[in-house]
């Protein structure tokens, strides 16, 4: 019988799930690495452009090959192991202890971490994408620059919806989530994951592997909520690569924010014990990302721990730092932060030096670990405190603005507890969270805490 030649319609398969649709990433991602590759930078930007099909696909397989084996340069200033005892050795020596302090009203502490990054999140998610121009027009627009509460369905006029969607291609009223209109928080990675590290510890406990953090998100979520790094790793898990290897196959986000965003919940259950929970994050992080990508996790966790005992938030910046490398690009660019800090620059200016840095417009500065790190220690450092001025300042700030509002909330819930949240914030939560772990699921947020509080190490 005649042959007929089987292949998928590469046309068909979505910007994430083809490796070859990301080469540029790839390229920029390698470089950033260290990698020796400079040379090759026509011949990656000449594959990103074929048409797309199997001649392109065997040509990036090729193209992933040499980056993984280019070798490191010379010159490369930074030393950035991906495994736990490398990235262990290279800490600080000059470490701040938290032995004296004392851990109080901790489940008060650990609702706050939760409502505050929901709140956080919820603030941050009808303007996800929107760049500074668009953002800070949007935010005149409505009568809510600078940014200081929800943004509300009932600010959008048939003026204003019809302007952006001439003017910037948006439109206001399809497809966002506005404050006024929400029955509860609504589904977003960001909660996602803190829910999805819940239910790894209720299945596993604290012993929990890698492996086994694989196992859970095959188990609790379809594919289709999972972006970037951990689509890719997901993909991964499927087709046998296990951790730390489905970090690292045809993975070009291995630095991303996706890693940066799931530590939250190794804080909560870790007050005043950051090691523990850097840890833990660790554990999460290496399944699907690597390095910086790492880092930004174990950043996050640590700060958190650290925010159950510590309310100055130099502090819990610097107790976060020491749990990564201090040889990495992360470490370096928390250092500039505080150093920019210290020297009397306002938060305006140290955000600004942020986006003279990172361009927002490239997807791979505004999706990356630093660039948004960066922002939420900003934040953190600014904020004097308060609770919505910090996560004011992290959306509006731009790049990633529903992570790092939720990642900002988080650790000021948990630093300040539930009574520094005002009621504007907590009300269209209606004390309920939707999210897509174990199918379309609705948690009572109390419920969430209670089932935290039984993992929070005594």
């Amino acid at each position: 019988r005649p042959e007929k030649k089987i292949e998928p319609k590469y046309e068909n398969i979505s910007e994430w799930d083809a490796y070859s649709n990301q080469l540029m990433i790839e390229y920029r991602q390698t470089l950033d690495e260290g990698r020796d590759i400079k040379e090759y930078e026509d011949l990656f930007r000449a594959v990103s452009n074929m048409r797309k099909g199997a001649e392109k696909e065997k040509i990036s397989d090729v193209l992933f090959k040499l980056a993984f084996a280019a070798p490191m340069r010379a010159d490369f200033a930074y030393d950035e192991p991906s495994d736990l005892e490398s990235i262990r050795a290279l800490r600080t020596k000059k470490r701040v202890t938290l032995s004296n302090m004392k851990v109080n009203n901790i489940e008060d502490k650990v609702t706050g971490a939760w409502i505050g990054r929901i709140c956080g999140c919820l603030l941050g998610k009808p303007v996800e994408g929107f760049r500074s121009g668009l953002m800070n027009g949007f935010l005149k627009d409505t009568g809510n620059y600078p940014l200081h509460r929800y943004m509300l369905n009932a600010d959008i006029t048939d003026e204003i919806n019809e302007r952006y969607l001439e003017t910037c291609k948006v439109q206001l009223r399809k497809g966002h989530v506005w404050a006024d209109l929400c029955e509860c928080a609504p589904v977003d990675d960001d909660t996602n994951y803190t829910v999805m590290a819940l239910r790894i510890l209720e299945k596993y406990g604290r012993d929990f592997t890698p492996y086994d953090v694989s196992r859970m998100w095959l188990d609790a979520q379809v594919m289709r909520p999972y972006c970037t790094a951990e689509r890719v790793a997901y993909r991964n898990f499927i087709n046998g690569y296990e951790p730390p290897v489905s970090a690292i196959y045809k993975n070009p986000y291995r630095e991303y924010i996706g890693a940066q965003i799931r530590g939250d919940f190794f804080g909560y259950i870790n007050p005043g014990d950051p090691e523990t929970a850097a840890e833990m994050a660790w554990r999460d992080a290496s399944i699907s990302h690597v390095k910086n990508g790492i880092y930004g996790e174990m950043f996050i966790a640590a700060m958190i721990a650290a925010a159950a005992v510590c309310d100055d938030g130099k502090t819990v910046v610097r107790i976060g730092m020491q749990e990564i490398p201090e040889t990495s690009r992360l470490h370096e660019a928390l250092c500039d932060v505080i150093s920019w800090y210290e020297l009397g620059m306002t938060e305006k200016e140290a955000l600004a030096k942020v986006h003279e840095r990172f361009d927002e417009h490239n997807g791979y500065d505004w999706c990356h670990t630093i660039s948004n790190a960066m922002i939420v220690a900003i934040c953190l450092l600014y904020c004097d405190k308060n609770y919505s001025h910090a996560i004011c300042s992290a959306v509006q700030a731009c790049f990633d603005t529903d992570c790092n509002g939720a990642t900002v909330g988080s650790v000021l819930g948990m630093m300040l507890g539930t009574g520094a949240i005002e009621d504007k914030w907590t009300a269209p939560l209606h004390g309920k969270l939707d999210t897509t772990i174990e199918g379309n699921s609705r948690h009572a947020i109390s419920d969430l805490v209670t089932r935290t509080m039984k993992h929070v190490k005594k």
